[in-house]
């Protein structure tokens, strides 16, 4: 079995480490090349070309969104042409659920199979290949990839048809990012009203409040720290990705509608290279307050 992997960024080269514990040849690629050597050195082949890529029976991708994804499948380059019948794509990567369902039907075509597979776990369980992976598609094909996406994920769940994999990682992520909004809007209050961050801090975590974005991101707002979690960005794409869900299908969101306001002020007040704990400065800038260890004495 030859596998292919597209994709060596901060998930997908632990990914692509941990493939190689499939038994199969696996080739790697990526846009910048900067990793090929060091997956050399652990056993698989290397590329920057497209047709390299596109001879493989299975072909994953993680890749940085939908436009990636887009571009590799069917762009100038695209692998997608020189793909035919009984082979396979894998896109483990996080993209637009209602372009992923095209992707699909575009392969589909060709013949090749499709399974959107995006996984949920961050870096340290790509590493320890112990990611959940939310697969749409077809049984029979999700059947196939199974051994091999083993490698990375230990949960591996069959949602439904083509996009709903993409569908059940935006569930998840439109929760978790509201609860980061949420965070930014109330932990300011607390701290203009006097409160102490650090016990107002300890009280949330250890109370009903608690959430795995609280627990994540109230420590390193603490420490100052905004860096450690992925862009702001980058995570906006979530965001969008729920706005066109909603338009398309007629589903009113009114609370993601304003969580989406607090994400668009912290990117147009240039927070986008920092993880979501950043958007708390939108409303400590508008307070007058800073949610620190040191306390959220007003500036």
């Amino acid at each position: 079995m030859n596998i292919a992997f597209v994709g060596l960024g901060q998930m997908g080269r632990p990914m692509a480490i941990n493939m190689l514990k499939s038994g199969a040849q696996v080739t790697v690629s990526s846009a910048s090349g900067k990793r090929h050597a060091e997956l050399e050195g652990k056993g698989a082949k290397a590329t920057r070309n497209p047709a390299d890529v596109a001879k493989a029976d299975i072909v994953f991708l993680c890749l940085p969104g939908t436009d990636a994804v887009r571009e590799t499948l069917f762009g100038v380059q695209g692998i997608a042409p020189l793909m035919g019948n009984g082979q396979i794509v894998v896109d483990t990567s996080t993209s637009d659920y209602i372009e992923t369902r095209t992707f699909a039907q575009r392969l589909a075509e060709r013949g090749t199979g499709f399974i959107d597979a995006p996984v949920s776990g961050m870096e340290k369980r790509a590493i320890e290949g112990t990611l959940t992976a939310m697969c749409g598609g077809d049984a029979g094909t999700l059947e196939q990839v199974e051994p091999y996406l083993s490698c990375v994920a230990n949960s591996i769940l069959h949602m439904g048809e083509s996009g709903s994999g993409q569908l059940a990682k935006l569930i998840n992520q439109l929760l978790f990012d509201i609860n980061c909004a949420a965070i930014a809007e109330v932990l300011p209050m607390a701290a203009k009203l006097g409160i102490d961050p650090e016990k107002i801090g300890q009280i949330i975590n250890s109370g009903t409040g608690r959430s795995y974005a609280s627990e994540f991101f109230i420590p390193r707002i603490l420490d100052n720290n905004f860096k450690d979690g992925y862009p702001l960005a980058h995570a906006y794409k979530d965001i969008d990705s729920g706005a066109k869900v909603s338009a398309t299908h007629g589903i009113p969101m009114p609370v993601l509608a304003a969580a989406s306001a607090t994400y668009q002020m912290a990117l147009r007040k240039g927070h986008g290279h920092l993880d979501k704990g950043a958007m708390i400065r939108v409303f400590e800038e508008l307070l007058g307050v800073e949610f620190r260890k040191r306390g959220g004495h007003a500036r």
